[in-house]
């Protein structure tokens, strides 16, 4: 296609290009695509009412590409006057499959784009990927400033999900992919009909950063109420989420992996702040502990009614734990090299943050087997 007039004010693309997979965020650079043309006098002010004509621009380059099924949107945070031209830096958003490898994927974009780009009058582009993958954060971590009933940081918790039926919140959820969130069989006790549930995103329930109406429930097949055992429910939603600093979805660890007893953990959920009360409107956080079975299945705590599938985190002294609300909402860990994994799903408990009653959790772990065989990842 032939550039329209206006493409001559631009000098230097810096293309940052988002590629969102299903379990994998990469972040591809494309750098130093230069177009051989003058500016043509334009003034700083053309130059910056130029933004919202390159986005159009960009738009229309990819949806008539190759990459048409794949891209998303296009944002162009800065426009730099130069001595005859502009420099544009441009953010690209696009979702590709999971299955191509990296050096596919990057094979692809990179001849895309050269190729547009010379439509264009441009030097070919250099692209490079960096791999981020599940579980990261935009807000810097500081552990110290984690305690009971603190408000969350905005973007802090991203996987973060509030379950919502006629537009009430119930329980908490996480999200584990780009349609699929993962959360607690006893939300859906009286009502498992998906028309009538939605999920919101974000660390206010209203108003929310996101909403989504939600397509499937499927309850583990094991689950009997009243008997708390496989208490486990995946939940797919529609349509797909872009992921962003706000919203991202957390690593679900293998079915091997073990977490040993009292490591420090983190619980999110809009949750009432006392057994009675009510949920919140915006989200809160607390650090607590993992609790040995050892310990919890004493008589003084919960005895045999921990099974299979169930573990305990929280503090014997009380105060720290999840509550009403809470439920289905995720218990996440960090490792060193500063991933979050989903290791526990908000179950149950006596009250809230009660002496020798801390919270039950259902086994990420022992269920991760199931969690494939439901939503592939």
């Amino acid at each position: 296609r032939d550039p329209k007039p206006w493409v001559t004010v631009l000098t230097v693309l810096s293309l940052m290009v988002v590629v969102v997979t299903t379990g994998l965020l990469t972040h591809s650079l494309v750098s130093g695509t230069q177009v051989n043309c003058s500016s043509g006098g334009k003034s700083l002010y053309q130059f910056k009412d130029l933004r919202e004509t390159n986005e159009n621009l960009v738009d229309e380059l990819f949806i008539d590409s190759g990459l048409n099924k794949h891209y998303i949107k296009n944002h162009i945070p800065r426009l730099t006057p130069e001595e005859d031209a502009v420099k544009a830096d441009i953010d690209m958003v696009l979702q590709l499959p999971s299955t191509e490898q990296r050096a596919v994927r990057e094979k692809k974009i990179h001849s895309i784009l050269n190729w547009k780009i010379r439509n264009t009058r441009a030097l070919p582009a250099n692209v490079s990927l960096v791999e981020v993958g599940c579980g990261k954060r935009a807000v810097p971590f500081i552990a110290n400033r984690i305690v009971f009933g603190n408000l969350a940081a905005k973007g802090a918790w991203p996987w973060q999900v509030s379950l919502q039926r006629s537009n009430i919140h119930l329980c908490g959820a996480t999200l584990i992919g780009s349609t699929w969130v993962v959360t607690a069989a006893h939300c859906f006790r009286t009502n498992s009909n998906p028309r009538q549930w939605t999920l919101t995103f974000g660390t206010t329930i209203n108003p929310p950063l996101m909403k989504r109406n939600v397509r499937r429930i499927i309850i583990h097949e094991r689950y009997r109420p009243p008997a708390r055992d496989h208490d486990i429910a995946v939940v797919q939603f529609s349509p797909k989420v872009t992921f962003s600093d706000d919203i991202r979805w957390i690593c679900l660890p293998e079915a091997s992996a073990s977490f040993r007893p009292n490591s420090t953990v983190y619980i999110t959920g809009f949750g009432a702040l006392y057994y009675g009360g009510e949920s919140q409107n915006e989200l809160r956080e607390a650090r607590v502990q993992i609790i040995s079975n050892s310990i919890c299945k004493q008589q003084y705590v919960y005895g045999n009614e921990i099974k299979r599938g169930m573990f305990c985190a929280g503090y014997l002294e009380g105060t720290y734990d999840a509550c009403r609300g809470d439920s289905g909402g995720p218990l996440v860990i960090k490792d060193n090299k500063d991933t979050w994994y989903l290791i526990g799903i908000v179950s149950w408990g006596d009250n809230c943050g009660q002496k020798n009653k801390p919270g039950v959790y259902t086994q990420v772990t022992y269920y991760r087997r199931w969690i494939a065989s439901k939503t592939g990842l």
